[in-house]
């Protein structure tokens, strides 16, 4: 059974998420302030965190910044207003793993969850937070990313690259438990502008809809499409009508 702890200042929303959370098997933990919850998670260590941005004294922001400074590996999804881009960049930035939008839907939530317990499993099976692959689909380099793309990610992602130099265009291939943060975020720009500097076309595949959001608004898919259907993806690389 994980331990989940639910932080937010309104006591209906923390009793809403002990239930519903509980229903779903976690042991849920509750704070009503950003003081109480890493009082909560200094003695608990739960390995996921879900708070809200907009608290009075601690917000959500410095709740995380220090959660990850005491155990960067934990899963932290903060809760943002609705279309609030700016402070879901600001959590990625400070290395939120996963963000949702108020008013909070059953399925947006499950989705972070579901992204979240698969990321903590590939560490339990693998030991390591994300990891690259590169192989090719034809004369299409697929990048495939699993897990968390961060920072730390950069040497394994510009490996992979390196390795796709023949490849006419470059497909980033995530995994539906797949994360990107702030570090991660500026990588893909990075490495999407150096496709088609390069002359090589771009796309991203298989984030969710939140980081989509993210990338338009940093304009990474003005420069490498972002595609649900691999297909249609591999298709737009090649230049050819999809199906084809």
């Amino acid at each position: 059974m994980r331990t989940i702890l639910v932080i937010d200042d309104e006591r209906p929303t923390l009793q809403m998420f002990e239930l519903y959370l509980g229903a779903y098997g976690y042991r849920v933990l509750v704070a009503a302030s950003g003081e109480e919850g890493l009082a909560v998670f200094d003695a608990e260590t739960p390995s996921i965190v879900l708070t809200d941005i907009k608290m009075p004294g601690m917000d959500g922001l410095e709740v995380l910044e220090a959660i990850k400074a005491r155990r960067p590996e934990t899963e932290v999804i903060v809760i943002t207003g609705h279309g609030d881009t700016d402070l879901a960049l600001a959590a990625l930035g400070l290395r939120a793993t996963d963000f949702i939008d108020k008013p909070i839907r059953r399925e947006t939530l499950e989705a972070a969850l579901g992204r979240a317990g698969g990321r903590l499993d590939m560490v339990e099976s693998a030991g390591t937070y994300g990891d690259v692959a590169a192989a090719r689909e034809g004369d299409i380099g697929v990048i495939h990313i699993r897990g968390s793309l961060t920072g730390e990610t950069e040497p394994f992602l510009t490996r992979a690259l390196r390795e796709m130099d023949e490849a006419r265009a470059i497909l980033f291939a995530f995994t539906p438990n797949a994360s990107i943060n702030g570090a991660g975020l500026d990588i893909l720009l990075t490495m999407t502008e150096d496709c088609l500097a390069s002359g090589r076309r771009a796309a991203v595949f298989g984030l969710a809809d939140n980081f989509v959001r993210v990338l338009d608004r940093l304009g990474v898919t003005d420069k490498a499409p972002q595609f649900a259907d691999r297909d249609k993806a591999l298709a737009y690389l090649a230049d050819r009508p999809a199906g084809s």
